[in-house]
């Protein structure tokens, strides 16, 4: 697993709960008090500086009546495939690529508001 992998892997615990509690509507310190736990848990989850084990993460998606589904794919290197890709370019030019995308990623947005 390239760095995209890992780092997809690494936010996945957070991302989940971002997404939940965009979906049931609730702040941080309300999914707390529903899971019964500090909301600087949550938020610690949320960026990144804690990883839940996974009964805890289940734990806390119940508490707002969603639940995680897993299944077994083969493996996707398609990420690999970018991160070599990006590996082999200069540092200017990952820098201008950045920009670009950051540029299209505005532009969308832009065109979202209208």
């Amino acid at each position: 697993m390239g760095p995209t992998g890992v780092g997809y892997a690494e936010r996945l615990a957070g991302n989940l709960l971002k997404v939940a509690r965009s979906r049931v509507g609730v702040s941080q310190r309300q999914l707390a008090e529903l899971a019964d736990m500090p909301q600087s848990t949550i938020a610690r989850i949320e960026s990144g500086t804690r990883q839940p084990s996974l009964p805890v993460l289940l734990r806390i998606l119940a508490a707002v009546d969603l639940e995680v589904r897993i299944n077994l794919a083969p493996y996707d290197d398609h990420d690999d495939v970018l991160d070599a890709t990006e590996a082999r370019l200069t540092p200017d030019r990952l820098i201008r690529r950045r920009v670009d995308q950051d540029a299209f990623a505005a532009a969308l947005r832009h065109g979202a508001n209208e």
